[in-house]
């Protein structure tokens, strides 16, 4: 006769905090990796020269 197996024991493995846990400190790790590099390319625009068009409505002389 065939052994009966409850639901707990025929998982293959547990759920519950440590996968969430795994998944919220990736999200978190994602987002100050995007923060880094905002900060960083924002930083580079900041040193970017400007550079203005000539004007058109001066008189040429």
């Amino acid at each position: 006769m065939p052994q009966k197996t409850t639901p707990q024991d025929a998982r293959q493995g547990r759920r519950g905090f440590p996968v969430l846990l795994v998944l919220m400190f990736g999200l978190l790790l994602a987002a100050v990796a995007w923060w880094g590099v905002e900060a960083y390319g924002l930083m580079l625009d900041q040193q970017q020269a400007v550079e203005m068009p000539a004007s058109h409505d001066t008189p040429a002389g």
